[in-house]
């Protein structure tokens, strides 16, 4: 498959940030000197939020792809007003990406249609991006390493831009290098095993 049109954005400001974070979590991104860009207001508010903000990503290269650019955490922040992210003060937990309200928050913000998709089989990945240009799909954050075995399915978001029959293409926004960032083809097969059987179509 050619390179995709669409950019490629990393749910942590310096993209290089992904094996740290494996290593040290969420601390890790106390050391990220780009965080400002993000649009958080302090550091430690961007450690919290960009681990949780794979989702935000997706759409941040949905609409990069028609020539907008929007800080990732003006993101978060918008969508969590529409309850696509549940905070809980008590314990600095963060659920989402809840997906019903981030389709009504697309929908009301950015024009965009969206659809929550579950029972979606790998195979049909190809026919749906016939009818809307993206998918984003719940996979296993470990497809960065697509030889390993996950232990579960699902649990972080890719966005989908092009398959066929045989291949599927995506961005993943923690990949941890070129390879496993932008543009990441792999057999429906192999993408299969990581693939929670559900997402988000998006036309814009």
């Amino acid at each position: 498959m050619q390179q995709s049109s669409v950019p490629y954005f990393s749910q942590w400001e310096t993209p290089s940030m992904t094996l740290p974070v494996l290593a040290e979590g969420s601390q890790a991104l106390l050391n990220d000197p780009l965080w400002r860009h993000s649009g958080a207001a302090t550091i430690e508010e961007y450690a919290r939020w960009a681990v949780n903000v794979c989702g935000m990503a997706c759409l941040k290269m949905i609409l990069a792809a028609r020539g907008e650019i929007h800080p990732t955490l003006e993101l978060a922040r918008a969508c969590t007003a529409y309850g696509g992210y549940v905070v809980n003060e008590m314990d600095a937990s963060i659920k989402g990406l809840v997906y019903a309200p981030f389709v009504r928050f697309a929908a009301d913000r950015f024009a965009l249609s969206a659809e929550t998709m579950t029972g979606v089989e790998t195979s049909a990945i190809a026919e749906l991006l016939s009818k809307r240009r993206f998918f984003i799909a719940s996979v296993n954050s470990g497809i960065r390493w697509p030889e390993r075995e996950p232990p579960s399915k699902g649990g972080h978001l890719v966005l989908i831009t092009a398959a066929s029959d045989e291949t599927i293409r995506f961005h993943n926004p923690s990949g941890h290098d070129a390879a496993s960032q932008a543009d990441v083809t792999l057999p429906l097969a192999v993408f299969d095993r990581f693939f929670a059987n559900r997402g988000i179509s998006v036309d814009a």
